[in-house]
């Protein structure tokens, strides 16, 4: 025999109550069939009562709204003709009596206990008859009839024994199929109508199935099964195949609302499986809940649940240190009340234990400790006790976490990476579950962390603010859009671009901004920019795993990289002013980046795409020394310096690298030298030298008064150097050397300045806008290291920050 429950949602349409007659009809064996209340339909009957009680005669308006949905279902479901004349009379006979009980209230205005729990009863009794007169060769049942309870506390509880009794004798005979309201019972004294509480209709599939040793129970609801996580928070959550009864178990505990949680135990305890599915998707799998999962070699986090309406109550002080019994006062008097507790953290010195209680028994909570140790408040052995509110708890759950070390650790370094503060933690030596509490503020984000982490999505994600549009920018974000669908399918790795800026506009998408017309959106639907509202609306986000991208070469837009490392957002720059600021600032930025555990990266900072830095840290972290720095690391001065010749002029080079986007849009900045100073100290600082841009001695090759003025004026004076330039360059080009524009860093002590060398020289054959840096270490003394290639120009360059965000992800 096989016990099947359908919730309010699956008998909320006549769509979705045909649904249910054809999974019904395609069952071969003998099945009983537990149902809900029409979809809404118990919300209103309490709504109605409450109407009425009040002494509003607007109950009738809200009880016609009842009968209305009961009428029109019947029409849906059933033809036209004697069957439906027959139900619509039988429906009617109990909607005339919920009248007369709404009348009565109405009348008296007041609304018992015992008359609420008669009128909730009414949507199971209705739904039913309408479910068994639909399915063929369906029998009717009344839940009332072997379904028994007793008082204890206030409360309906379950007579296992004699319901367990009664429904063996109802369903002896094994109807080929059995109709029956869920929820509903009786008092076993009284007789008088009780139900089973929140829940209560799996609670009655539950209980059956255990009386009747059924092969499954099947809950059937809206959902495919037990997801990894709420997938309206995390999209890429999806349905867990299999679960065991405990892990199922801790996720219904702590909110995942697809199962109630007092059902698991009846079928556990005689090892039926509980097989959840989706009334409208009955071909999915759905999520199988068994006895034990088998598969110790899967992965150690099945789920992550959470309850968001959380608050902490600690109750701490020194005079709690080796007491005996002050948590049994506290569960005690807790439990007097009424009050739920679903987590507890003490400390091993026993002078503080916290307990999560849900936000609206918070207050009752503090009133009722404080009134339990208000002898030990006034001595001063315990502080006064108040609850913490706006907080949330997450559990993530697994029975292989046992078999897994170092859970614990990285789930907490995840959430410490990413800038999400751990109030209070409790796990138990069961190792199934552990639960933490966060500001309610984090939740979305810890949830995405943690599921991202642990594997539990299909793919990592990125998510990546992007600041610049221009050359660099622009080329970066076509680099991302032609990838991005080869990294989800051979890397696992979802880049998601969820803000883009220019110094105008700015857009900003936390499901993802749409890269094929990202600039025509940006304008017509961005916000105005500015460097604060970037700031405010990255940190304003609060999106986990978060990597800002600078394609400027604005000072202020470097400025935000302090707040939004110190905020556990990784900062992927291509502008080289923080890194080459003042010394502090550059170590100051550095240190943030590694105590946040984020990621400071500027490989671009000098040789576009080269890996250079990179190199030099790993030769540092390797334990070698970089004695001596020798480069030409300005593509756009070579460029100049390799087009030069007779028929082209040195002012005419210029130009040209200006057009080709190898220089800054003012070529001034290039010229100064100031460019190559700045990835001079980069580079001496990170090898591990204090070089400030002061330090460093420049020899120019532009007097300073070609400096002075505006750009127009630099164009119109640039020219007065061309025949002094031509006639160094016949005498250069007859001693067949070349000019190359040297960089150096040796004992301490950085220059620039204008070189020849000659053909014997590894510069000598520099080409176009490339790059060249020889490395003399204690490793590489005789032969140094040397690293070429283009140095300038925007593919490379967005494909060396490209190589960056990649290396953020691990990928």
């Amino acid at each position: 025999m096989k016990v099947m429950k359908f919730g309010g949602t699956s008998v909320g349409s006549v769509n979705s109550i045909l649904n249910v007659k054809k999974i019904v009809e395609s069952v071969k064996e003998p099945v009983i069939v537990v149902v809900s209340a029409l979809g809404g339909i118990t919300d209103k009957l309490i709504n109605t009562s409450k109407i009425a009680a009040s002494g509003d005669s607007g109950y009738e308006t809200e009880f016609q709204e009842i009968v209305y949905r009961h009428v029109e279902m019947i029409k849906g479901v059933i033809p036209a003709g004697d069957r439906q004349v027959v139900l619509q009379k039988q429906v009617g006979e109990l909607l005339n009596e919920l009248k007369d009980i709404y009348q009565g209230i109405y009348l008296i205005r007041d609304l018992s206990p015992k008359t609420a729990d008669t009128i909730v009863s009414y949507g199971e009794r209705l739904s039913s008859i309408i479910v068994a007169e639909l399915i063929k060769d369906a029998q009717w049942f009344d839940s009332r009839t072997f379904i028994k309870t007793e008082k204890k506390h206030s409360k309906h509880i379950l007579d296992a024994e004699l319901s367990n009794q009664l429904i063996s004798e109802t369903f002896k005979n094994k109807p080929k199929v059995a109709v029956l309201g869920g929820f509903i019972s009786s008092d076993k004294t009284s007789g008088d109508v009780t139900n089973l509480g929140r829940g209560g209709s799996d609670y009655t599939a539950a209980v059956i199935a255990a009386t009747l040793d059924a092969s499954i129970l099947e809950i059937w609801t809206d959902v495919d099964g037990f997801m990894t996580a709420d997938p309206r928070v995390i999209s890429s959550a999806y349905t867990i195949d299999e679960l065991s009864y405990v892990e199922a178990m801790e996720l219904c505990n702590f909110g995942a609302k697809v199962v109630y949680p007092p059902t698991i135990y009846p079928v556990c305890h005689k090892n039926i499986p509980i097989l959840v599915k989706n009334t409208f998707n009955p071909e999915g799998k759905g999520t199988i809940i068994i006895q034990k999962n088998g598969n110790s070699e899967g992965k150690a986090i099945k789920g992550i649940s959470s309850i968001n309406d959380t608050s902490l109550i600690t109750v701490q002080g020194l005079g709690m240190v080796g007491v005996i019994g002050v948590n049994y006062r506290i569960f005690r008097a807790l439990a007097k009340n009424g009050i739920s507790v679903f987590l507890v953290s003490q400390a091993s010195s026993e002078n503080s234990t916290s307990i999560g209680v849900r936000n609206d028994d918070a207050d009752l909570a503090c009133q009722v400790l404080n009134e339990e140790f208000a002898k030990e408040i006034e001595m001063g052995e315990i502080t006064e006790i108040s609850a913490e509110k706006g907080l949330a708890t997450v559990a993530i759950v697994g029975e292989n976490m046992k078999h897994t070390p170092g859970i614990a650790g990285k789930l907490f370094g995840t959430l410490g990476r990413n800038g999400i503060n751990v109030i209070a933690c409790a796990q138990g030596a069961s190792e199934t579950n552990i639960s933490f509490v966060v500001d309610e503020k984090s939740l979305r984000k810890s949830l995405n962390v943690i599921h991202d982490s642990f594997f539990l999505s299909e793919y990592q994600v990125l998510n990546l603010f992007i600041c610049g549009t221009g050359t660099v920018g622009g080329s970066l974000i076509d680099q991302i859009r032609c990838q991005r669908q080869k990294l989800m399918e051979e890397n696992g790795l979802v880049l998601n671009v969820v803000g883009i800026a220019d110094n105008v506009k700015g857009l900003f998408n936390r499901s993802g901004i749409n890269l094929d017309n990202y600039q025509e959106d940006l304008y017509k639907t961005g916000m105005d920019s500015s460097p604060q509202i970037l700031r405010d609306e990255i940190i304003g986000m609060n999106i986990f795993n978060s990597v800002f991208v600078d394609c400027t070469a604005s000072s202020d837009v470097a400025s935000l990289y302090k707040d939004l490392l110190q905020h556990n957002i990784s900062v992927v720059a291509a502008n080289k002013i923080a890194a080459s600021s003042e010394y502090d600032n550059y170590i100051e930025l550095k240190q943030i980046a590694r105590k946040r555990g984020a990621k400071y990266l500027f490989e671009t900072n000098v040789g576009a795409g080269l890996p250079i830095i990179n190199t030099i840290n790993d030769l540092i972290h390797s334990g070698d020394k970089i004695l001596k720095i020798e480069a030409v690391l300005s593509g756009t001065l070579n460029y100049i310096f390799n087009k030069i010749s007779a028929d082209i002029p040195f002012s005419k080079t210029i130009k040209m690298a200006q057009e080709e986007r190898y220089s800054e849009p003012d070529p001034r900045i290039d010229l100064s030298g100031k460019d190559v100073i700045r990835k001079l100290v980069i580079l001496a600082r990170e090898a591990g030298y204090k070089l400030e841009q002061e330090d460093v001695e420049k020899h120019l090759f532009v007097p300073d008064s070609f400096f002075e003025g505006t750009l127009d004026d630099f164009w119109t004076r640039i020219p007065e150097l061309d025949a002094d330039f031509e006639a160094r360059r016949k005498v250069l080009e007859s001693e067949n050397k070349h000019w190359r524009f040297v960089a150096k860093f040796e004992n301490g002590k950085g220059s620039v300045s204008l070189q020849e060398v000659d053909s014997k020289h590894p510069f000598f054959n520099l080409e176009g806008s490339n790059n060249i840096i020889l490395l003399t270490t204690e490793r590489y003394k005789e032969y140094p290291m040397m690293i070429q290639g283009y140095g300038a120009g925007a593919s490379v360059t967005a494909a060396g920050v490209f190589a960056d965000i990649m290396s953020i992800a691990n990928v």
